[in-house]
């Protein structure tokens, strides 16, 4: 056990509200970057949650579900692909975190957000990195984030049937690339992103 994973024990014990926060879609070439807040009502729930992107889609859509059965706390925010045009990926990125944790219902006393960037927020701060392998609610946050982006991008792919985004979210594979390069980019795809 490390050093952060024994973090969010030692601040539960302490009764501070902690918000978990975490990020999807950075690498994408399409759409936004989503970014969840995540506060559990009770850090010794036995639902079992870890990073969203080391299990499988059926997995990670169960422990949503199981995750939303608890009675927790969780806001949404994005940074749109103009945003992320403007100002960059990684100030998208921060900007969808705050907007997240400005979106919650109530105020935690911390936030710990995965990685190792802090955001623009009067609340305390510990980022981690590969937390949300290791903080519960950083991992509750990934897969929040994950579901939800994924299925935007189910319903952008019924606008754009072309390039498949309900397979690959938007991130490039070989396929998505072929297919720019086939019939060029959407007024959703990143402008700023380069293909390589």
């Amino acid at each position: 056990m490390t050093q952060d994973s024994k973090v969010e024990e030692e601040l539960s014990a302490k009764n501070l509200v902690i918000a978990g926060v975490d990020e999807v879609g950075r690498g994408s070439l399409v759409g936004p970057v989503v970014a969840c807040a995540f506060i559990f009502d009770n850090l010794k729930t036995s639902i079992k949650v870890c990073d969203s992107k080391s299990i499988s889609k059926i997995k990670r859509i169960r422990l949503f579900y199981e995750i939303l059965q608890t009675n927790s706390l969780f806001s949404l925010g994005l940074a749109s692909h103009k945003e992320i045009d403007q100002i960059n990926i990684l100030n998208a990125t921060k900007l969808a975190m705050k907007r997240a944790v400005e979106g919650l219902s109530s105020k935690p006393d911390i936030l710990l957000i995965d990685g190792n960037n802090k955001i623009k927020s009067d609340i305390n701060q510990k980022c981690i990195i590969k937390g949300d392998a290791i903080c519960k609610s950083i991992g509750a946050a990934s897969i929040v984030a994950k579901v939800s982006r994924d299925s935007l991008m189910n319903k952008l792919s019924s606008l754009f049937p072309l390039y498949e985004l309900n397979t690959n979210k938007g991130y490039g594979t070989k396929k998505h690339k072929k297919l720019i390069s086939k019939y060029g980019i959407t007024p959703i795809h990143r402008k700023s992103f380069k293909l390589r």
